[in-house]
């Protein structure tokens, strides 16, 4: 009878030892996944520096849509204008928010003839982030409260 309990005894340490292992395993591989991610990313469209000074004012459409292919979105308000967006993202570990750290927009305008009137190239510096999950954009000055509208409206009579 001792000799089976030793065996029973025996069993469950191995028992024990591979549950431990398959949780080892599993942790590792969880971990692993996180912490082996670099977290660049690179959305948009890619423009090639020697590309873009290709780019003469009084080209055409067709041929800058030859050389750089379709915009990302286009623009008619106050003229035609086509963008090229590109924006690079880095997230340190792979459960962390994404934080932008670069983002371009290569600007085409055109006058009404479809010719090139002006080129620009704009960086994170020249604009403000918008935060298109909730999309809205702030704004400068103070914000104003129904009361004070009330007031002031009052005040105007």
């Amino acid at each position: 009878m001792a000799f089976v309990r030793a065996r029973r005894g025996h069993g469950n340490r191995r028992a024990t030892g591979g549950a431990r292992l398959a949780f080892l395993a599993a942790l590792a591989l969880g971990l692993g996944g996180c912490l082996g991610y670099d977290g660049q990313v690179v959305h948009g469209y890619q423009l090639n520096p020697k590309t873009a000074e290709d780019v003469k004012v009084g080209s055409s459409a067709e041929q800058i849509l030859v050389l750089l292919g379709s915009p990302t979105t286009t623009s008619t308000v106050g003229g035609d204008a086509w963008y090229y967006i590109s924006q690079t993202t880095d997230r340190g570990l792979g459960f962390m928010v994404p934080k932008v750290t670069d983002q371009r927009v290569f600007a085409v305008y055109f006058t009404k003839d479809k010719k090139v009137e002006r080129v620009a190239n704009y960086g994170m510096e020249d604009g403000k982030l918008i935060d298109f999950v909730s999309r809205t954009t702030p704004t400068a000055g103070a914000e104003s409260t129904f009361l004070k509208g009330m007031f002031i409206n009052l005040l105007h009579f």
